[in-house]
C-alpha cells in the first residue's frame, strides 16, 4: 500500500488521465497499474519520485523477469507519468528519455471461426427465459455483429439504439462517434432483452438509461463482461477472449470481401493501417492453409 504522499500523487495522476487527457478506461487501468507498482518500488527502495535517477529506474525493470511487451507497456505508462510530473512542476526532467522501448514482435489480431462464434453464443441458453441469459445473448451477439469494444458496449444508452432504422450509435475512443447497422439476429435479441429482461433487471433504478445492466439494475463493468464471456467459452470448449469477437467481426467481413475502408469505419479506427493488420492476418491464415494442404506447399529436402 502506498504512503499518503504517493497515494495523493497517484490519484492526481489518475484524474489527469481522465480529465485532461480523456484517455479510455482501458488505458487508465493499464497506466495506473504500472505507475502504482513503480511507486511501490520507489518506497521499498526509499527513493523519491522528485529525485529518482535513470539508474534506479533501470533496476526496476531488471528486478523481475518481464517480456519485451510488458516492458514496452511499462515504459509507455511511465513516460506519460513523468510528463505529468513535469507539467505539474514536480520534476524538470524526464529520466525516461534515455530508455528505448524494446522491440516487440508484431502480432496479428486473434480471431475465431464463425462456427466457434456460434458455439459460444449457443452456450447461452435463453430457453429458460432467465433475464441474465437473455441479456448475455443480446450483449455478445451485438459485440460480434457490430464489432464493438467492451468499453463501448458498457457505455451504450437505451437511446443509442435506433430501433426503426436498426442503427446503433456508438461512442468510441476519443469520443469519436459512429453509426453501425444492426443485423436481424441482434435486432431480435435486443428487442427481447429491452422489452422483457431489462425491465426485470432494472428494478427500482428506472432513471438508469444504460442499455445493459446487471442483476441490481446498475451498469456493467468490463471485468463483469469478461467473466460472463469466459464462462460461456468454457461451456463451448472454445479458447477466446471477449475482444476476440471484435477481431472476428473484422476478419469475417474481410474474408467475405468487404471493402477495407468500410471495415475501418465500422471498427472506428482512426488509421487505416490498424485495419490493414486484419488483411495480414488473413494472409497468414491462407499461407498456413497452403503449407498444410497443397502438395507444392509441403516441405521437401532437396
Amino acid at each position: 500500500m502506498l504512503n499518503k504522499k504517493n497515494t495523493i500523487l497517484f490519484l492526481d495522476y489518475k484524474e489527469y488521465l481522465m480529465v485532461a487527457k480523456r484517455v479510455s478506461e482501458a488505458t487508465i487501468d493499464v497506466y495506473t497499474r504500472h505507475v502504482y507498482h513503480f511507486l511501490l518500488f520507489l518506497e521499498q527502495e526509499k527513493l523519491e519520485i522528485s529525485t529518482v535517477m535513470s539508474e534506479s529506474i533501470a533496476s526496476f525493470y531488471s528486478s523481475s523477469d518481464k517480456t519485451n511487451r510488458t516492458v514496452a507497456k511499462e515504459l509507455s505508462a511511465l513516460r506519460s507519468f513523468f510528463s505529468y510530473l513535469i507539467e505539474d512542476n514536480i520534476r524538470t526532467d524526464n529520466p525516461l528519455e534515455i530508455f528505448e522501448s524494446p522491440k516487440v514482435a508484431s502480432s496479428f489480431f486473434e480471431s475465431v471461426t464463425y462456427d466457434e462464434v456460434e458455439a459460444i453464443l449457443d452456450a447461452i441458453d435463453i430457453s429458460t427465459k432467465d433475464p441474465l441469459f437473455i441479456r448475455d445473448k443480446a450483449m455478445f451477439e451485438l459485440i460480434y455483429s457490430c464489432g464493438l469494444r467492451v468499453s463501448e458496449l458498457i457505455h451504450l444508452q437505451v437511446a443509442d439504439y435506433r430501433e426503426k432504422e436498426r442503427l446503433l450509435f456508438v461512442t468510441g475512443k476519443g469520443d469519436v462517434q459512429r453509426l453501425i447497422p444492426v443485423g436481424d439476429i441482434s435486432h431480435q435479441l435486443l428487442l427481447l432483452y429491452m422489452n422483457q429482461s431489462r425491465n426485470i433487471l432494472i428494478g427500482t433504478h428506472i432513471h438508469n438509461h444504460t442499455l445493459f445492466v446487471g442483476r441490481r439494475g446498475k451498469g456493467l463493468t468490463r471485468q463483469g463482461v469478461w467473466k460472463r464471456f469466459t464462462h460461456y467459452c468454457s461451456i463451448a470448449n472454445v479458447e477466446a477472449k471477449v475482444h476476440t469477437l471484435r477481431h472476428s467481426f473484422a476478419s469475417h467481413l474481410i474474408r467475405g470481401g468487404a471493402d477495407l475502408r468500410s471495415v475501418q469505419e465500422l471498427l472506428g479506427h482512426k488509421d487505416i493501417r490498424t485495419t490493414q493488420i486484419y488483411i495480414h492476418s488473413q494472409s497468414e491464415d491462407m499461407y498456413q492453409q497452403y503449407r498444410t494442404f497443397h502438395p507444392d506447399g509441403q516441405k521437401d529436402d532437396l
